[in-house]
């Protein structure tokens, strides 16, 4: 099965190379969404062999996702896995997170930060708390790590998904496909590392504020 990773980056030219030099090791290509940096990302994911497609402006985490999902079908992928370019993901967790979709298990899989030991801190574990009660009043369906950026797609959801949300409540979007489609989802324990360039790249509490305002307008205006 043709695997790719889709990497959204902005800016983080601190972390990327590791990040795909991890990825590299579980998949057949890895696809970098330089979305508009300005640091020099784009380059050193190209020094690193990645297929690098660039936004020339910054348009979010869910576009560029979007973006990469879109070039994983060109290239006849049967598979995806979606990872944040912040290092805080694990890559060697990508095979728990394939297994179920080489299995045949799940359509879409979920890596949760919040069903293993890992110690998070509170304002990620507060936005999180909030984004899962938003989603499961939007979507109807709880996942305990709404928000993961670490995400596994098999041949159903890679090729049905349209993300329409361009910020970080496409995560939302994904769970609410989810449950549209019927699609067969599992969550999968993955470990996770905060680090203060980590807390920083996160979501802020007014970013947090607004993605929360995104998610309940989409519901009420669709």
């Amino acid at each position: 099965m043709k695997t790719v990773a889709i990497i959204p980056a902005f800016n983080e030219v601190t972390q990327i190379s590791d990040v795909i030099n991890g990825m590299k090791k579980h998949v057949d290509s890895v696809i970098v969404i330089d979305d508009g940096s300005t640091d020099g990302t784009g380059n050193i994911s190209r020094d690193c062999g990645a297929i690098v497609v660039t936004h020339r402006m910054t348009r979010g985490a869910g576009a560029a996702t979007m973006t990469g999902i879109i070039v994983a079908r060109l290239m006849h992928a049967q598979a995806a896995i979606t990872i944040d370019a912040d290092g805080q993901h694990d890559p060697n967790d990508s095979p728990k997170l394939l297994a179920p979709i080489l299995s045949e298990d799940a359509d879409i899989v979920i890596g949760t930060r919040f069903k293993g030991r890992n110690n998070v801190p509170f304002l990620p574990k507060l936005f999180n708390k909030i984004g899962n009660i938003l989603t499961f009043m939007t979507t109807g369906k709880y996942v305990s790590d709404s928000q993961s950026g670490f995400k596994a797609f098999g041949p159903v959801s890679l090729y049905t998904i349209h993300l329409h949300m361009d910020g970080f409540e496409f995560c939302t979007e994904i769970v609410r496909e989810i449950a549209q489609y019927g699609w067969k989802a599992k969550e999968v324990p993955v470990g996770v590392t905060y680090s203060e360039y980590t807390r920083a790249k996160g979501q802020s509490f007014s970013r947090g504020v607004i993605t929360a305002c995104k998610i309940l307008l989409r519901f009420f205006l669709r």
